[in-house]
């Protein structure tokens, strides 16, 4: 199963709307350089969030785009919940993650969910540790390995 990257996303702080950057530097065990989420500490190193998630609440009328649920990387073309966890990704030519957690439990709702009216990436969005970084553009493949 091959996708693509059609976003990449960075904020500063937790719990709010991304911004896109055309392309960026991911370290191994840690994350994308210059985002709030990028840890050794924990397994949650990067997120993922298909584009097609976010058409389905575009669909439902809200204003909503890539990165607006704070998801690092938006993707096109793959089942991201049809990955069990374990499985590893090769992110355009050098990046390698390892799928570690599907959705996630939120305790409080955010800024994203009063912002957006509703958030997809509890159910619908992906986390992965990276086994070996690098870096990154919009465009570059993502291969289920």
């Amino acid at each position: 199963m091959t996708g693509k990257i059609v976003s990449i996303n960075i904020s500063e702080k937790k719990g709010i709307r991304k911004k896109p950057v055309d392309e960026a530097i991911i370290n191994e065990n840690s994350g994308i350089e210059g985002d709030a989420h990028a840890s050794s500490t924990w397994h949650r190193q990067v997120s993922l969030l298909a584009l097609e998630s976010i058409k389905k609440m575009q669909a439902t009328g809200l204003d909503v785009k890539p990165g607006d649920f704070a998801e690092n990387i938006t993707t096109e073309g793959i089942d991201l919940l049809s990955l069990p966890i374990g499985t590893r990704v090769n992110i355009g030519s050098e990046v390698v993650g390892e799928v570690s957690q599907i959705g996630k439990e939120c305790h409080a709702r955010c800024a994203i969910y009063y912002q957006a009216g509703d958030c997809v990436m509890p159910k619908e969005g992906i986390f992965i540790k990276i086994l070996k970084g690098g870096s990154i553009k919009v465009g570059d493949n993502i291969e289920v390995l």
